[in-house]
């Protein structure tokens, strides 16, 4: 597998979350002779959403046009991206934070500002709105690099509790071998 800085794209995919999407455009890809590098795929609010790292020395049109076919059919709307880096480009997680609370504006904003303010490099942030229509519940949980301790992070969010925000800042246990 090559791992130049100049032979990987991004390629993005958004459409109806519906069985059979990431089979049908993996199958294009290899069938394409691309291989594929780091993935993310998830579904957000009914859609599904696939950003995943392909390689090939073929130019972005001939890529493109091979999934419009699949694309069209699935209804997926389709971006590619040249990309500056490649695989083995991060760091592993050594802290989590979670976060609940009563749903409203801001809270990820304000969240994520004291995180970064106290150095903390955001690797892979999810969230979900859940309770009843009526009264809906925020749930962010976010995963990084810190070089702070758990409990200066955990300090430092300490004024989320007055928003009526609950959060919660524990290691990571990463398990390599």
């Amino acid at each position: 597998m090559t791992d130049t800085l100049s032979d990987w794209n991004l390629l993005t995919l958004v459409g109806a979350d519906r069985p059979g999407i990431v089979s049908r455009v993996t199958r294009v890809l290899y069938e394409c002779g691309c291989n594929l590098g780091e993935a993310s795929m998830i579904r957000l609010g009914g859609n599904f959403t696939i950003m995943l790292m392909v390689s090939d020395a073929r130019p972005e049109t001939e890529i493109l046009d091979a999934l419009a076919p699949v694309a069209e059919e699935l209804g997926l709307r389709i971006h590619l991206d040249p990309l500056s880096g490649g695989l083995h480009q991060h760091l592993m997680p050594n802290v989590q934070v979670r976060v609940t609370g009563a749903d409203r504006a801001g809270i990820v904003a304000d969240v994520t500002e004291i995180l970064a303010e106290q150095g903390f490099n955001i690797l892979e942030l999810e969230s979900d709105v859940a309770g009843e229509r009526e009264r809906p519940v925020y749930i962010m949980n976010i995963q990084g690099y810190s070089d702070r301790t758990i409990e200066a992070l955990a300090d430092a969010l300490v004024p989320m509790a007055a928003r009526g925000v609950s959060v919660d800042v524990s290691p990571v246990d990463v398990l390599i071998g």
